[in-house]
């Protein structure tokens, strides 16, 4: 088989995973359509998970984890780290989403909302213009199950108290989502790439600060 066909073959759907019907919007569409058209004074979790539809899982795994990667309070990562983990422990069991009512009822401003979407707007933008379908066997239903396992490492990975431990994560599960969004397989390698570096990440910031902490106990007595 010589290279273009080994391409053509790899980027040719699966027979179970349909292509993307061209009037569906795509993820930054959807979400821009969602905040000019909700009209209550409060945005729930309930209400993005109901007008995500289809896309919710790997929708809201991307709105969770990406206000992790701006500035953002102490203690920011440990809330949105719950609803990750309920999210992608569905995803790994190949279940529809689901959340219960203590994360779904909580709310934003509709102001709020709109800020988000129109701070995360570009970053989709530009993620949008290399997004495609391809390399399909990194996207079949079993792969997303596999992936909804490694982002459960990851937003427990998010939720550890380490400081400026979120930001590698918390990327790492919105290339993922952007990917299952899209079915990108070779985004798919590039959120996988992340994982491990968010891992090293984290795992050197942790082992700096232990050394660290031994190093003061020790000098103060």
């Amino acid at each position: 088989m010589t290279p273009d066909e080994t391409d053509r073959e790899l980027a040719a759907p699966a027979e179970n995973l349909p292509a993307l019907p061209p009037k569906v919007p795509r993820f930054s569409g959807l979400l821009r359509q969602i905040a000019e058209a909700h009209e209550d004074e409060r945005m729930t979790v309930g209400d993005l998970l109901r007008a995500m539809e289809g896309r919710a899982s790997a929708a809201l795994l991307f709105i969770f984890a990406f206000p992790n990667i701006l500035p953002s309070p102490p203690g920011l990562a440990a809330v949105l780290g719950l609803p990750l983990i309920y999210l992608s422990t569905q995803m790994m069991m190949g279940r529809d989403p689901w959340l219960p009512q203590f994360i779904a009822g909580r709310s934003m401003s509709r102001e709020a909302f709109r800020n988000v979407v129109l701070r995360a707007a570009p970053v989709l933008d530009r993620a949008e213009r290399l997004l495609r379908q391809r390399w399909w066997p990194l996207v079949t239903p079993a792969m997303v199950r596999v992936m909804g396992f490694v982002c459960l490492l990851l937003a427990l990975l998010l939720s550890l108290p380490v400081p400026l431990g979120n930001l590698m994560p918390a990327t790492a599960i919105c290339v993922i989502a952007l990917a299952l969004l899209e079915r990108d397989g070779v985004w798919i390698t590039l959120g996988l790439g992340m994982t491990v570096a968010a891992f090293g990440w984290v795992g050197g910031i942790g082992y700096g600060l232990i050394k660290s902490a031994i190093y003061v106990v020790i000098n103060a007595f």
